[in-house]
């Protein structure tokens, strides 16, 4: 990371530039009510306006972290997947500008419109707190059924068609799931400075032992759960956040990415299961309902959900030198365990 990159309490300052040079804004124009979000930890995430005479703009500013949580991040694949998916009916934030370059900030950097609503809690668990726990049962079916209709949208997109050829690993392997278990075996490795605990060495060698080819190669967005999506007043999808790791690969990587976050934020962490939400059965057929596709290799895809999103957890106790006691990963590591069975 650049030695010049600036704090957040400057950000506000540094960025105004910028917003005169890419919005139809007076010089009088000022950044006002910066303030960093909580959303996500993959990417540094600040909502602000744009104060111009009487009116207000609200946008979101996006920066890597100090500290790299993935070895091949990059903010311009997901600005481009952003804006080609933009072309589509998927509500998604649109891009004003990506900097990559020398700038004020020290740190490459996107700018994007803030979208309407409000999306259930990440911490604490949705099950427990915020929009989905304060809905009723009905309303959290609504919410359900729509993150769920919207992994299926993003599935059943023309990725060719929409040129997002650059979304897969070629290096990695000659399919998807090999590329993806490639990929993840290296980034294993690079957040446990070459040394993955016993637990990830296991799933690695299931996963490979149990390589397979997907009937039809999909769209994945990759962080795909409730959280990273927005709901308007009567629970709809208004947005649809997060595009960090999109890829290519199997069309239940999604599916089994929201499952698994689900197990996470219920089972694991001793809540019950909120009344309204599906099972995980009614899921499935739903899914298979609306795509006309049968889901396969769920529990595979969960396994590999699992040692993927431990890989910024490993590389932040690894890099910050958490206490033992701090056992961050334990969420994943428990649904690998329970899986391998």
């Amino acid at each position: 990371m650049s030695t010049n990159r600036i704090p957040a309490e400057q950000l506000g300052e540094a960025l105004e530039p910028a917003v005169r040079e890419h919005f139809p804004v007076s010089e009088a124009a000022r950044v006002r009510n910066l303030s960093r979000t909580e959303r996500g930890f993959a990417t540094e995430t600040y909502l602000f306006e744009v104060q111009d005479e009487a009116a207000s703009t609200p946008l979101v500013l996006r920066r890597p972290p100090d500290l790299s949580l993935f070895p091949d991040y990059d903010l311009l694949r997901q600005v481009l997947v952003m804006r080609r998916l933009a072309a589509t009916g998927l509500p998604v934030p649109n891009v004003a500008w990506l900097e990559r370059g020398e700038n004020p900030l020290g740190s490459p950097y996107f700018v994007m419109n803030r979208l309407a609503g409000q999306a259930p809690s990440d911490y604490p668990s949705y099950h427990v707190a915020g929009t989905y726990f304060e809905a009723t049962p009905e309303q959290r079916e609504r919410m359900w059924w729509g993150c769920v209709d919207t992994i299926a949208e993003v599935n059943q997109l023309d990725w060719r068609a929409l040129g997002l050829e650059f979304l897969a690993f070629p290096e990695h392997g000659a399919g998807v799931i090999e590329q993806g278990v490639n990929y993840l075996d290296a980034a294993l490795s690079w957040a446990c400075e070459g040394n993955p605990p016993e637990i990830y060495r296991r799933a690695v060698a299931y996963l490979r032992d149990n390589l397979y080819e997907p009937e039809r190669i999909a769209l994945c967005w990759g962080d795909a759960r409730m959280s990273n999506i927005l709901y308007d007043s009567d629970f709809r999808v208004r947005g649809v956040l997060d595009w960090e790791i999109a890829h290519l690969g199997a069309p239940e990587s999604d599916l089994a990415w929201m499952l698994f976050l689900d197990w996470a934020c219920s089972e694991y962490e001793g809540h019950a299961v909120l009344p309204g939400t599906p099972s995980r059965a009614e899921t499935i057929a739903y899914y298979e309902k609306i795509t006309g596709e049968r889901v396969r290799n769920l529990a595979y895809q969960e396994i590999f959900s699992a040692a993927l999103l431990s890989v910024p957890l490993l590389r932040m106790t690894h890099r910050v030198q958490l206490p033992p006691e701090m056992n961050i990963t334990g969420f994943c590591t428990a649904r690998i365990e329970q899986l391998l069975e």
